[in-house]
């Protein structure tokens, strides 16, 4: 074929497509509505699905019976003639019991995720950036099941044998074990953040200090690390959010018992291995007890969607304060 023939066919094919390309981002704006259209509906019929289930809940079970109630013994009776099975839906235990395991979690995740990240931003070189950020992504990568094994068999009997051995009573499922292998979990994540936002701060302000004498150590605590603590504290609030919806860890390491207790060394319950408990097996949503789950899953569906809010809002306003 000539090079005469093959511009033609060039030139013909050109305008062909540029014909067609109007059409072609026609459709491909409508596909890309449509795709999120579906996504939002998708997440609306889920939060939906929940609300309907928990507003049954509630007409069974008071508002602030399960708000404000001190028992929780989701037991209901299977038949008429069944008695003592009643069933309490006060959720205070259930809700301290997350609460502490995810406090116990923030105290290891978000000082060994904050100094990880210190030094991975301010003070590794490239090669050992190099070997550590893949390590801690190998960390974010291990599924939850395995943390929750490894609290259930390695580190809970080694707890209550070292309590043991200097006089504590430490339960086999405890606050204690779920809380700091979630918190171990839990480190890469807050490390990313932290260090995608100290990166952030303009070198400039680095140099600035440098220029005035400050040492490196003196740099990263009066000027960097003010300077990233909005975002810092919004890697923060997207942590705990993480620690709340945690189920496997917590099924497997923190038991099932809702005890209103604030001994992080005895057992408890969360929201988590509450709502697993009681959609486990064959189970009638006409009853208080399966209902209860739904209740329980709405609730934890607004705490986390304010802390992922509050995060947002933080992050956002310190993006503005250096783009």
């Amino acid at each position: 074929m000539k090079l005469a023939d093959k511009a033609s066919i060039v030139r013909l094919l050109s305008m062909f497509f540029s014909r067609q390309r109007p059409g072609f981002e026609r459709a491909l704006r409508i596909l890309l509505a449509a795709a999120t259209c579906v996504s939002i509906l998708i997440t609306v019929s889920i939060i939906a699905s929940v609300l309907f289930e928990a507003l049954r809940f509630f007409k069974l079970v008071p508002l602030t019976d399960f708000l404000f109630g001190l028992k929780w013994s989701p037991q209901t009776a299977l038949t008429a003639d069944q008695g003592g099975s009643s069933g309490a839906f006060g959720a205070i235990p259930v809700f301290l019991g997350t609460f502490m395991i995810t406090a116990i979690a923030m105290l290891v995740a978000i000082p060994a995720g904050l100094m990880s990240a210190i030094y991975i931003s301010e003070y590794s070189g490239p090669r050992a950036r190099g070997i550590i950020k893949p390590g801690l992504e190998i960390l974010a990568g291990i599924p939850s099941v395995v943390y929750g094994y490894f609290a259930a068999t390695a580190f809970a009997p080694f707890l209550q044998h070292l309590g043991a051995g200097i006089g504590l009573t430490v339960a086999s499922e405890s606050a204690f074990a779920a809380g700091a292998i979630m918190g171990i979990m839990i480190i890469p994540f807050v490390t990313s953040l932290s260090d995608d936002v100290m990166n952030a701060v303009p070198n400039s302000l680095r140099a600035g200090s440098l220029a005035l004498g400050a040492t490196r150590s003196e740099t990263v605590k009066k000027v960097v690390i003010p300077a990233a603590l909005p975002g810092i504290m919004g890697a923060a609030l997207l942590a705990v959010s993480r620690g709340i919806g945690e189920t496997m860890i917590v099924v497997m390491a923190a038991g099932l018992a809702a005890n209103l207790t604030l001994n992080p060394f005895s057992s408890v319950t969360a929201v988590t291995a509450q709502i697993v408990t009681l959609l486990t097996g064959d189970q009638e949503f006409n009853s208080s007890k399966t209902l209860a789950a739904f209740a329980l899953g709405f609730t934890l569906f607004l705490m986390t969607l304010a802390l992922n809010v509050a995060a947002l809002a933080i992050v956002k306003k310190y993006r503005e304060q250096y783009e």
